[in-house]
Order: C-alpha cells, then structure tokens, then sequence
C-alpha cells in the first residue's frame, strides 16, 4: 500500500489532484447535480468539505479535463464546453457593518470581473453590477454562467449574538441573492453552501425554484468520506490503528442515507496517530453553549430529541430552535426519519464520541463553578470506577452535589433550574465517553442510570429524601428485578442505591449490591 500527501487544510482541487494527495472520488456526486438540475442548496456543518466539493464543480464546469482523469466523471462529461464562471465566497474574515459587507461584495465583483475580463456599468456595490455581470459573461462566453456560493450565511453567523448587525447582514444579502432569481435566463446551474438553513422567505426573495439537498438520501455522502472509502483510499493510514475506534469516535454523520466520518477528524487522526476531538476543538461556538445555557437545557435529553422536517429546517435570527441549531451546527445528527401521514419526522442522536464526550465536558465546565475541581472529580471518576472504589465514589458522589459554593447557587440562575444537579451528575459521566442510559426502560420499570464501562454494568437508582436514609434506591432495583435486563451479558453488574437529602444537599446513603457473572 503506497501513502500519499494528506491533504491536510488543502480546499483546492487542483492542488490535490496535482500534489498526488489521497483523494475521495466525489465527481459522481457532481455530475449528478450538474446534468440533473439547475439550483441547489447545501448545508453540512464546518470543516466537512463543502469549499473542496464547491471548487470540484468549479474545475468540472471549467473542462479542467486532466485533472479528472481516473475518476469516475471523466468519460461521461463534455470536455468541450467550458462556462463562464462566478465564484463568491464569504469565508475570509469576520464582516461586522454594514460598510464591511459592501466592502467584501465591492471585493468579490472586482476579483470576478478582472478574471472574466468584464467590464460593467456600476459600482461594484451596486447589485446591478452583479446582474449586469452574469449577462455579458454569458454573452461574451457563449455560455450560460455557472455561480457557486460558499458560506453564503457566515455574515449573518458573524452576528448572530447582535440581531440588530445579523438583520442588517441579512437585508444586505437578501438584496444581492435576488439577482440569482431575475437572471435566471442567463444562468446554467448555480450552487450554494453555508452552516445554516436560513428560509427561503426571509433570505432568498422568491428563490423558490432552489433544491434543498441537505436532507436527501441520494446525497447523504457527497461531504465526508465512507466506511469503504476509510478501508480503501486510506488503507494504508489505518494501518496501525483500531478500526473499531476509528468508527466510534469519528463515524456517524447521517442525513437520511449512508453515514459519512468528518474528514478534518480523519486526516488529523492519519498524521498525529491519536484519538483527539480535532474537530470539535478548532471551533465550537460560544453562542451555542450559551444559547444552551440560557434555555436551561435538560442535559441528558440533548442526543436524543425529536424533531418534525419543518423544525428542522427553521433557522432565522429571532427564531433558532435548540434542534435546528445543534443539528445544522453538527453536534447532532439523523438517527431515524419517519413518514407518518405524509409528514416526516426525525429522531436525532450525536454522530459519535468526539461530539458526545467533548461537548458534555465543555456544558459541564460552564455548568460548574471551579473548573479546577470539576477536572479533579471527572478524573476520579474514572479512576474510582475503575477500581470499583464505592466508598470513594460515594465521597465523590457529596462533593457533585454538596460542592457549590452558597453565592454562586444563589446568584446564579443555572443553579437554581430544577434540573441542575441531574444534569451536572450525567455530565460528568458523559464527559468521559462512558456509555451512559438514562431512565433505561425494562419490563418492570425505568432505571435511573445505566452505565456500561470495563465489562461491567452500574445501575443506578437516586432518591431523595428528608433527613435520614430510607433504603428506598437499593430496594427499588432488586424489588423490580432491573438487573434481569442485562444477565444476559454475563458481565458483573453492581446495584448502586444512591440517596440524597433536600436538607442538606448531601449524600445520605450509597448502597451497593454487585451481582457476579454466572
């Protein structure tokens, strides 16, 4: 197996076909779209190829035709034809006025013009001068223009804390958008990327002829790369590495069709040889822990809320469901689509551990007050389970629960939410990448907490009660035979009977029974 180049930040297609780098054969994706319609829309999270996908079709719509040679495109495209076009991209840099979103348009007109070697009638501000540009392109061509729009929406998400600045970003490109719709005779196919899904009536002014494919089975895969891509293209990277973990930590993505892994998190994984959250750290944004924070968000519910296709696709600035949002940022993704009376619903999950494990560690950090102490406990944690340390997990159990300081729980608003200390509790399980059940339901009941680690089982019930130990938690699982649920593994599980006081936030009782493997 030969290694090549990986193309590490690489979002050029020709830098990548030329420099030998490995490469996942997209172009089937591309014809598909190029042959069978005209406007389209795509929104996948950051850093998961969409500008790399973008400058393909630009090389394809080009006739670059040597650089698609071995790949499957190449005999069933005309070569021949070569379409003007206009590329716009919104990556570079943050636009935070009005003055600089004109300046960037001023900037992407110019740099357009210049390449196409056009001349218009208005300022590079002007929409006109965008409208005017696609017609004498195509006339001067012989062709209609092809437009391809990457982070079409990063404007408005500069802004998005600032609703005023966001509806000032959005008047502006709403305005330019519209002369994709009025040079529609002028135009041969036109391609737009971003994060979010803003509607179409807000954003797009009457651009109702654009094709959504972001939840399109077909188009499931067309970022990111496969299982059979990671065992084929990449075989001699995964060399080395377990192929299970791989799959665990990075797979997952799903948007109705074939799972796909984030590609930043694999080419990292192929040059450092270490299972990190690469992706999840390059960027998570602030306003979404925030958001998440200021809606109180029940913790343990995050990766499996349900969702109906129109609240999926609902994004605006004075309207972001905590589903859409997590969903179109990344941090959730498709489990399972349902077509009930014609209307679709979907159940969402998190992709894989990087999402899960990282962002529970960062609400955690946010949702306790010493962060210093929260690092402290998440490493006990694992190291009491571990050792099936009970009496240590009992001490470390208090200090969750009793260790926030009295100003901070009576200023802060988060401490006072009903479900605060459930959540901080699952957190800190989740946080470790343990695979963690909550109300596990059995044929006799729900279990509080399940938690598999070690080849071992805890389950766990909680009470709370007034000021002395009632034996209530440990009762209630061997009354209700929860552990007939699981004998099956022949794994030891441990009953783990956890009993609070109201009075004084502490741990009262912590009983445990552990029942072998037969």
């Amino acid at each position: 197996m030969t290694r090549k180049k990986l193309p590490i930040g690489i979002q050029t297609f020709r830098e990548i076909r030329e420099d030998d780098c490995y490469y996942v054969d997209k172009t089937a994706f591309a014809l598909k779209l190029a042959t069978e319609g005209k406007y389209y829309f795509l929104s996948r999270p950051r850093r998961f190829g969409k500008s790399l996908f973008l400058d393909t079709l630009a090389e394809l719509f080009a006739g670059n035709e040597v650089l698609f040679k071995g790949l499957y495109c190449h005999d069933k495209w005309d070569w021949t034809k070569q379409y003007p076009l206009i590329r716009i991209s919104f990556g570079g840099g943050l636009i935070k006025s009005e003055t600089s979103l004109e300046e960037k348009l001023e900037e992407i007109f110019r740099i357009n013009s210049e390449r196409l070697l056009i001349s218009c009638d208005y300022a590079y501000s002007d929409r006109r001068f965008f409208a005017q540009m696609i017609q004498r392109a195509s006339e001067k061509f012989g062709q209609r223009v092809v437009i391809l729009i990457d982070e079409y929406d990063k404007p408005i998400l500069d802004n998005i804390t600032n609703p005023d600045i966001a509806r000032q970003m959005l008047d502006g490109l709403r305005n330019f958008y519209s002369v994709i719709k009025d040079c529609d005779a002028f135009i041969r196919f036109a391609f737009l990327t971003g994060v979010s899904k803003f509607s179409k009536v807000s954003l797009f002014s009457g651009l109702n002829n654009l094709e959504d494919i972001t939840v399109n089975a077909a188009y499931s895969a067309i970022c990111g790369y496969s299982e059979t891509d990671v065992d084929t293209v990449f075989a001699a990277e995964v060399e080395g590495l377990d192929r299970d973990k791989i799959k665990d930590w990075y797979n997952g993505y799903n948007w109705t069709g074939e799972s796909v892994y984030n590609p930043f998190d694999l080419l990292l994984l192929f040059r450092e040889r270490q299972f990190k959250p690469f992706w999840f750290e390059t960027g998570t944004p602030t306003f979404l822990i925030d958001i998440l924070t200021e809606r109180l968000a029940w913790l343990p519910e995050l990766g499996r809320l349900e969702s109906d296709a129109e609240l999926l696709s609902t994004f605006d600035i004075d309207d972001m469901p905590t589903e859409a949002l997590m969903f179109q940022a990344g941090y959730l993704t498709i489990d399972r689509e349902e077509n009930l009376g014609d209307a679709y619903f979907y159940r969402l999950r998190f992709p894989n551990r990087e999402v899960y494990q990282s962002l529970y560690g960062r609400l955690l950090r946010t949702w306790t007050p010493d962060a210093q102490a929260e690092v402290r406990n998440r490493k006990s944690l694992y190291r009491l389970l571990q050792s099936n340390d009970f009496e240590g997990l009992q001490n470390l159990f208090t200090a969750f629960y009793a260790g926030i300081p009295h100003d901070w729980y009576r200023n802060n608003p988060i401490a006072q939410y009903e479900g605060y200390y459930a959540s901080v509790f699952y957190s800190y399980f989740a946080a470790l990448g343990l695979t963690v059940t909550l109300e596990d339901a059995t044929n006799h009941g729900r279990i509080d907490m399940t938690v598999h680690f070690n080849r071992q089982i805890y389950l766990f019930e909680f009470k709370v009660v007034e000021l002395v130990p009632e034996g209530k938690a440990l009762r209630q699982l061997k009354e209700k035979n929860y552990a007939e649920k699981y004998k099956a593994e022949g794994v030891p599980m441990h009953l783990i009977g956890v009993e609070f006081s109201k009075e004084s936030r502490t741990v009262i009782a912590f009983d445990v029974e552990t029942i072998m493997d037969s």
